[in-house]
Parts: C-alpha cells; sequence; structure tokens
C-alpha cells in the first residue's frame, strides 16, 4: 500500500509541474534592437543571435553570437534561457546582411568557428555559427580559426578580445 501511495504522489507531483516549451524563433526586423548597444540588429555584419527567457513574451537580440552566448555565461544576466538562436552561417546569403528568418538553429547544436578573421556585428571577435561541420570546416580553412562545439567555446574567448574593443591575454 505505501508503494502505491509513492507512486500515486510521485504523480501528482509531476502533474502539478508547469510544462515550459521553448518558442520558435522569430524573423529578425527592423525594430530590433540589440540588448547591449541599443542599436538596430539588421544593420550589423555577421551572424546574429535571439535568446528567449521564462516569463519574457519576446526575443532578445544581439548583434553578434558571441555577445549572446556571453550574455547566457555571465553572472546576473541570463535568467531561466529556455532557448538560444542563432544564425546557420552556411545558410546565409552573405556575410554583411544573413537571412532575417529561415536559417535560425538552436545555438547548442552549432559548429562554431573562433578565432577567424571575421569580426562580428560590432566589430569584436565572432563565433560565427553552422548546422553543418563541414561548412564550418571550409570557412576556417579559408578565413583561419578553429572548430568547436558549442560546450567547447573557451569562456575567455566569449569573454575577451584582442582587437579595439577590449584585451585578452588568455589567447
Amino acid at each position: 500500500m505505501k508503494i502505491y501511495a509513492l507512486i500515486l504522489g510521485v504523480l501528482v507531483l509531476t502533474a502539478c509541474q508547469e510544462e515550459i516549451v521553448a518558442p520558435d524563433p522569430v524573423a529578425l526586423t527592423r525594430e530590433a534592437e540589440g540588448f547591449y548597444c541599443n542599436m538596430i540588429v539588421s544593420d550589423h555584419p555577421g551572424p546574429k543571435a535571439q535568446v528567449f527567457e521564462k516569463n519574457r513574451d519576446q526575443a532578445i537580440w544581439f548583434t553578434s553570437v558571441r555577445d549572446a552566448l556571453a550574455y547566457n555565461i555571465l553572472p546576473g544576466e541570463a535568467q531561466q534561457v529556455l532557448a538560444i538562436y542563432v544564425h546557420d552561417m552556411g545558410l546565409a546569403d552573405s556575410w554583411d546582411r544573413p537571412n532575417d528568418d529561415g536559417i535560425w538553429l538552436k545555438a547548442n547544436a552549432a559548429h562554431y568557428v573562433i578565432n577567424s578573421d571575421r569580426r562580428g556585428g560590432m566589430g569584436a571577435k565572432e563565433t560565427i555559427p553552422f548546422g553543418d561541420s563541414k561548412q564550418a570546416a571550409a570557412f576556417a580553412a579559408e578565413h583561419g580559426g578553429r572548430v568547436v562545439a558549442f560546450n567547447d567555446i573557451p569562456t575567455d574567448y566569449l569573454l575577451g578580445d584582442s582587437g579595439e574593443y577590449g584585451s585578452n591575454s588568455g589567447e
């Protein structure tokens, strides 16, 4: 009898839990402003990112993928992230103006090129996402850098820059 009560209790608690479904990515519009820069996201070159959080109706936009990934790991920034979507640059029409819709993929599923010669939307180093590892490798062969998985992007790469927007002695 105790076992049945325990099973019933677990079922009741499970049924009471709120099921949270991550929203689908949305199309980039001229109204999308960068979270950190408050500039129009679509006016900047390179891949973009959108972040969805629990209890927030709209996407949080980033002019660069690197900024979105940094936002996700900085203390006090990300609050209950449901999904991060990034441009699949293997499907992009161009570097200067990636498609506004239809080429979004989940950030944790992408292959990233880091340390390439291409700069992100605000002129800093970029983490360039690809849905296909072969496309990422081809991009790295042409533009330098290396291909890494989402969980293998070094924290100091996301948080530092040896370019004009900061310094990073960890490279």
